[in-house]
């Protein structure tokens, strides 16, 4: 409820429009800018596999723009979202160190 002057004008409403279609993007990046950027096709949702060559992808991407970064350790930050605690993702993880 809002309290308005008799004499205000009346306020319009706006329509709500059908959104575009949602993409998902992920975006690594440190103190000196983005490493990687990857966008999911429309529709399609992560999964653990999916994930773990998205990070397969990171390293690479590390070792070409960051070289020597991996040697000084890197402090990798996620949430609890299903594949970022799957096995699958675990695994690639220690695999990397």
């Amino acid at each position: 409820m809002t309290w308005k002057h008799p004499s205000s004008p009346v306020t319009k409403k706006f329509k709500a429009q059908i959104s575009a279609a949602k993409v998902m993007a992920t975006v690594f990046w440190d103190a000196k800018g983005v490493i990687l950027s990857d966008i999911l096709p429309q529709s399609q949702c992560t999964i653990a596999a999916q994930y773990c060559s998205t990070l397969d992808r990171l390293r690479d991407a590390i070792c070409h723009k960051r070289p020597g970064l991996l040697r000084k350790g890197v402090v990798f930050q996620h949430d609890n979202a299903t594949p970022h605690s799957a096995n699958l993702t675990q695994q690639c993880l220690q695999r990397y160190g």
